[in-house]
């Protein structure tokens, strides 16, 4: 009997050990995002916020999402990346390119915290970098522009003078000028990511001075609805503009964050997560094309399918010849402008109206 009892005590005390381990295996991920701007913006954030939400769908009560948005760059991004850590959140997804230096030091602070920034390019054993070519989406819908401008001018609202956006500037005049060699894109900087008001005036200056499309990368509708108003057609970014603004809208290039956002919180339950620098495109399904407006004709439609195909097959948008804006040639026929050289691209194809502030 004793044997028995003493047999049971030691059964009850493995129990004992089991179960706290257990429970804390049964416990949710914990996931933040931080948001620039709002998830109502319709561009930026709005998409963001749906990959947020596809993720919790898909892997249910096994991880527990949280989001802020409104997040200023700046002293503010780190005061709440670093509060989310304290809270015991196991990763903190950061959202805007100025959030780098914030997530960078309070990564350093909680080594055992995975920290994902969105389009930067510095790394630390628990923090990486995610971005997309979105540029690739942007050539084909320049096609679309410049096969439909009839002033030759085509408008272009940008957010801030940086490599992305720039990178964006020319692979979108890229794709027009591959059907349009006469056509031109004309820059208005706002310096400004989310400001509604700022963006619709840099849309109407471009209005105002003979624009007849209007394309953007900025986060807002701001830019396709001003367009809209002037009786002028546009090109959305972010997330698919059409939906919102109307058929004036020939095309988006858009994100699809779902599928990066899903595969990596998954790497994180398996426990096979490591720091990376991902860049995916239109393969990767991270950037698209959006359905194309039912203003844009079908011989048009067969060139865009055409390019994109030619994309997946392997093709590079920045393949040479390819010439800056005061017609020198700075990489030859054959050449391709290297993924280092386009993550700093700091100049201008030939075909932009505007300086790189």
């Amino acid at each position: 009997m004793r044997k028995i009892v003493l047999g049971l005590i030691a059964i009850l005390m493995l129990v004992s050990l089991v179960l706290p381990a257990t429970a804390q295996a049964k416990k949710p991920l914990k996931v933040a995002f931080v948001y620039i701007g709002p998830p109502g913006d319709l561009g930026w954030t709005y998409e963001h916020e749906r990959g947020r939400l596809a993720a919790q769908k898909y892997f249910g009560d096994k991880i527990e999402t949280k989001y802020i948005e409104n997040v200023p760059e700046g002293p503010d991004a780190e005061r709440v990346i670093r509060q989310y850590a304290i809270q015991g959140y196991d990763v903190i997804f950061t959202t805007s390119f100025g959030y780098m230096d914030p997530t960078y030091a309070v990564a350093q602070e909680f080594p055992k915290v995975i920290f994902e920034h969105c389009s930067g390019y510095k790394t630390a054993p628990n923090m990486a970098t995610y971005f997309g070519r979105i540029e690739e989406a942007r050539y084909l819908t320049g096609i679309i522009a410049g096969r439909m401008t009839k002033s030759n001018k085509i408008g272009y609202v940008a957010a801030f003078p940086i490599p992305e956006v720039v990178r964006g500037i020319n692979g979108f005049t890229l794709g027009v000028r591959s059907v349009n060699p006469n056509a031109k894109v004309q820059v208005v900087w706002t310096n400004t990511w989310y400001d509604p008001v700022k963006e619709r005036e840099a849309a109407v200056a471009l209005l105002d001075a003979g624009c007849d499309i209007i394309a953007q990368h900025q986060d807002t509708t701001e830019p396709q609805k001003a367009a809209q108003e002037r009786g002028k057609l546009s090109i959305g970014y972010d997330s698919d503009m059409g939906k919102f603004v109307g058929d004036t809208v020939l095309a988006s290039a858009v994100w699809n964050w779902e599928t990066y956002y899903i595969a990596t919180i998954q790497n994180i339950l398996n426990g096979t997560w490591k720091t990376h620098e991902f860049w995916g495109g239109l393969k990767d399904n991270i950037a698209k094309l959006s359905d194309l407006s039912p203003r844009v004709p079908a011989n048009v439609r067969k060139e865009v399918e055409d390019a994109q195909k030619k994309i997946l097959s392997g093709w590079k948008i920045f393949s040479g010849p390819i010439k800056d804006q005061s017609g020198k040639v700075v990489y030859k026929a054959g050449e391709v402008v290297p993924d280092d050289k386009q993550l700093s691209m700091d100049w201008f194809v030939e075909g932009v109206v505007g300086k790189v502030q």
